[in-house]
């Protein structure tokens, strides 16, 4: 068990981000969007500091500088997701974001010059495939919504494989507050300045908004941190592209949405591009390693 404990931790995320999809549906009924994020993260900074607190005795400037840009880049990621799902469709959306899967492997090799893993890049090109069948609605027609989505992605991505490379010298919870502190901050210094501060208290409201706050932001990056010590950052965005999937059984089995066989067959390429990223199963004619 412990073998898989990246991909048990992994899962366990993508399961819980896919379930955040239909919490922020209901969120957005009652509050903007960057309260939304403000509240979300203030909630994780609360919970992981009352949980943690003997943590912030032993913090290294290392994680503290590490934290704020972890914090820095997944709030500018979250940010870029909403403002453009205000000018796209938000299948478009969900599918640029989850365009990071592909990206991921790309910045290793261009920054770092890590040789390209064969059989993680083919499940991760399969995984964007599966993911465009499961959620896109075929268009051709691009927009300043499309763009900010794709920006969104390769900040997700920067922010999945610096976390690789930051957990490896780091203490994970450590790491995780830092980050929720930074963002939390700045999210609340966006709502102070976009006049956004009256903030509905009414249990309808608060419900969806403590559910992003304990278990899509606590809890799930809690587990992404920790587990990301354990597995490769391609491997990491491939089982986490997986919160397509888990966000579209959620939304059939809550909201009813209608479950059609184009997103069968996407779901179907995502379960593939795991199997083939874990167990190295060679469908193609790679080798092992590209230069």
């Amino acid at each position: 068990m412990r073998k898989y404990i990246g991909e048990i931790g992994l899962t366990i995320a993508a399961i819980i981000w896919g379930s955040g999809f239909v919490a922020s549906s209901m969120a957005l009924g009652h509050y903007t969007p960057y309260q939304i994020l403000a509240g979300r993260f203030l909630i994780g900074v609360i919970l992981l500091s009352i949980v943690f607190h003997k943590k912030f005795k032993g913090i290294r400037k290392s994680t503290l500088i590490k934290g704020i840009l972890l914090g820095g880049i997944l709030y500018l990621a979250f940010v870029l997701q909403t403002v453009g799902l205000q000018f796209t469709t938000p299948s478009k959306n969900a599918f640029l974001t989850a365009v990071n899967v592909v990206i991921v492997p790309f910045i290793a090799f261009f920054i770092y010059r890590r040789k390209l893993d064969a059989f993680e890049l083919t499940g991760a090109i399969i995984a964007v495939i599966g993911i465009a069948l499961l959620s896109l609605q075929f268009t051709a027609v691009v927009n300043m919504g499309d763009v900010l989505s794709l920006l969104c992605a390769f900040a997700f991505a920067f922010h999945i494989f610096y976390t690789a490379r930051f957990v490896e010298n780091e203490d994970p919870v450590s790491i995780t507050m830092i980050q929720m502190i930074t963002a939390a901050s700045i999210g609340i210094v966006v709502v102070v300045v976009k006049g956004e501060t009256a903030f509905p208290v009414e249990t309808a409201a608060l419900l969806p908004l403590v559910y992003l706050g304990i278990f899509s932001t606590t809890i799930a990056y809690l587990l992404q941190t920790t587990a990301q010590k354990f597995i490769t950052e391609t491997k990491a965005a491939i089982i986490l592209s997986t919160e397509a999937l888990w966000g579209t059984l959620f939304s059939v089995i809550i909201l009813s949405e209608l479950l059609t066989v184009k997103m069968g067959i996407g779901a179907m390429l995502i379960l593939i591009a795991i199997i083939i990223s874990e167990t190295k199963i060679n469908i193609l004619p790679l080798q092992r390693r590209l230069e």
